[in-house]
């Protein structure tokens, strides 16, 4: 639902369709992460509300993840952090058992037309493919294909690699103003291609456990595309329950 179409329906209390202006003005880029959002004395002012309904906007978009609050420094856009929670399928671990995150090491980048199952979800076949190796000291743990729709992404293939970082996520917020506001990733095993399991080091009738991930914008659009492998002997999982 558009801006305009909340701000006519006065069904929907003040808060939240302060709280959906607020969300749209983040969706266009107008604060980046390291940029504290307005007081809520200056939203108060600008959108002729009390203080109280500001708070409760804001507080709302904290508990839906989409802003933080920084103690003594204002309130931020929150960074994504979604991409750690692919190695939450993995036993990860250092000399000491202590859980790391893996270095990422960039393999290949191209502009392609994405096969129909990516174009499908993305909602175009004009894509870049990013593909990208996680190494846990200098072992091939990961191999991840990723799609990304160029007219969103358009020149990230260029970009220098150590501009990028381990993590992407933050990359497309930082440099391309898209945020991840959620993710949905489906689990399956199944033996790799041949030039998966080459650079993984992997037998060729080896299994691997394949997270297939799609993250989407705050307005809903699909915004990436991945198929991450990792040896099927590394991967865990855990659920409590009760």
């Amino acid at each position: 639902m558009s801006p305009d179409r909340l701000e006519q329906d006065n069904r929907l209390p003040a808060y939240l369709r302060l709280r959906d202006r607020i969300a749209a003005r983040v969706a266009a880029g107008e604060w980046t992460a390291e940029v504290a959002l307005p007081s809520e004395n200056v939203f108060a002012r600008e959108e002729g509300l009390s203080v109280g309904t500001v708070r409760k906007a804001l507080q709302q978009l904290v508990s839906e993840g989409l802003l933080e609050r920084r103690q003594g420094a204002g309130t931020f856009l929150r960074k994504p952090a979604f991409e750690p929670t692919l190695f939450r399928f993995f036993a990860l671990q250092d000399a000491d058992r202590a859980k790391t995150i893996p270095v990422s090491r960039l393999v290949a980048r191209s502009l392609q037309t994405a096969p129909a199952e990516v174009a499908e979800v993305l909602g175009t076949a004009d894509c870049i493919r990013i593909d990208r190796l996680r190494l846990l000291k200098d072992q091939p743990i990961l191999s991840e294909e990723i799609w990304l729709p160029r007219a969103r992404f358009d020149g990230i293939e260029t970009v220098a690699e150590g501009e990028i970082g381990p993590l992407l996520y933050p990359f497309y917020l930082e440099r391309f103003g898209t945020f991840v506001a959620h993710a949905e990733d489906e689990v399956s095993f199944a033996t790799p291609p041949a030039e998966i399991a080459r650079r993984l080091g992997l037998a060729a009738d080896a299994f691997v456990a394949v997270i297939e991930r799609t993250a989407f914008a705050l307005d809903g659009s699909a915004i990436e595309w991945r198929r991450a492998m990792g040896p099927a002997r590394s991967f865990r999982y855990r659920s409590r329950i009760g």
